[in-house]
């Protein structure tokens, strides 16, 4: 079998199965790349009427660029529907523009049809750039680095064909995420009307058959924090209880020392993450970063609503729980409508999570496409 034949991905569409294999190109040779290069910082602005300026995938969203600052200065330009490609750390992210824009030195332009920005994904995805990244800070790729990656491209009818397949995918991917973020901000706007504004005792909006005024008072006075010495333990694969850390991947692993029993009426808070997470089950800590809170008469729904209304913002990576303490509250003296409230966002955070599933389930379909329909 020659060298060329090997070039066919995994998955083809039926009327490509016998066509000829993918070619071996070098990025250079199929598009036109436009190296960044900052404007004077002087010229930067908030003025939307001036120059949008692209300067790293801060400036990206959802794969799509999001005018964030702008600039009197052009000096390298994209238009729209080119392919925006950041080139120091983090390498690789990609994103196209509605707009025209300036380039940062931190991204290139590309000139390339939606084959090309699906490539490029893909050579993200699969940490292509890892092995071109240098500098002593960060990572960067230069030019030479850009145009000389190798790639392998089929006709151009079969590029057509793959970049419609995927720009559908990724429609579909966008609304989702967009249901997801929709989800998330009627919860943010469901917390702001059901617990009352500072310095008020009711909220804009509460349940039928509720009128009395809030109880106000620092969390700290009525906050309890129960020892972790006594829990805490190191994760294994296995065991009968979840050992969690801070942050958005709570469960560190297992263990089957003794674990917290009393999981119904406490919320872990992240002392350095400001993370918090809503136990079902008897568990341990891996760290004594984690602070086991829990409030006389609060159940963990409520208590965790309560938290996530006055979560103070972070401050780095410092301990946050002397803030979060000082904080100003106010909760519902009734038991009955704090069960209520605890209830109703429970459920929000179940449709959410759910939600957040099938987006991760999608992007997850995404990526073995990428991998199974190119090469």
């Amino acid at each position: 079998m020659s060298k060329n034949k090997k070039l066919v991905p995994k998955r083809r569409f039926k009327e490509f199965q016998n066509s000829d294999a993918w070619e071996q190109r070098e990025l250079g040779e199929v598009v036109q790349i436009t190296m960044g290069q900052s404007p004077l910082g002087s010229n930067y602005t908030e003025n939307p009427s001036d120059y949008i300026l692209v300067q790293g995938n801060a400036d990206m969203k959802n794969g799509k660029v999001f005018p964030r600052i702008w600039t009197t200065q052009v000096t390298k330009t994209a238009e729209p529907d080119d392919i925006i490609l950041s080139v120091r750390a983090p390498v690789g992210d990609v994103g196209k523009t509605d707009y025209n824009v300036v380039l940062g030195r931190g991204v290139a332009g590309i000139k390339g049809n939606e084959f090309i920005y699906q490539l490029l994904s893909k050579m993200k995805s699969n940490s292509y750039w890892g092995k071109y990244s240098t500098g002593s800070t960060f990572d960067s790729i230069n030019s030479n680095d850009l145009k000389e990656a190798n790639i392998c491209i089929p006709s151009t009818n079969e590029q057509v064909q793959i970049g419609s397949f995927f720009r559908n995918l990724d429609q579909t991917i966008a609304f989702q995420q967009r249901k997801l973020e929709k989800m998330k901000a009627m919860k943010s706007a469901y917390l702001s009307e059901m617990f009352p504004a500072e310095g008020e005792r009711k909220p804009k909006r509460r349940f039928p058959g509720f009128t009395d005024d809030r109880e106000q008072c620092e969390l700290g006075d009525v906050v309890r924090t129960s020892s972790f010495k006594l829990y805490l333990s190191e994760a294994s694969g296995s065991g009968k209880y979840p050992v969690i850390q801070q942050g958005d991947n709570p469960i560190l692993g297992f263990s089957n020392n003794k674990p917290f029993e009393r999981f119904e009426d406490v919320v872990l808070f992240g002392d350095h993450t400001l993370s918090l997470y809503k136990p079902a089950h008897p568990f341990l800590v891996a760290t004594d970063g984690l602070k086991i809170l829990s409030i006389d008469g609060f159940d963990n729904n409520f208590l965790y609503s309560l938290l996530e209304k006055y979560m103070p913002e972070s401050e780095g990576y410092k301990r946050h729980f002397t803030i979060l303490k000082s904080s100003k509250i106010s909760f519902p003296q009734n038991i009955d409508e704090r069960v209520l409230i605890g209830r109703f966002f429970t459920s929000f955070d179940q449709t959410i999570a759910f939600q957040q599933q099938k987006l991760e389930k999608l992007q997850n379909i995404k990526k073995a496409y990428l991998n199974e329909m190119f090469i």
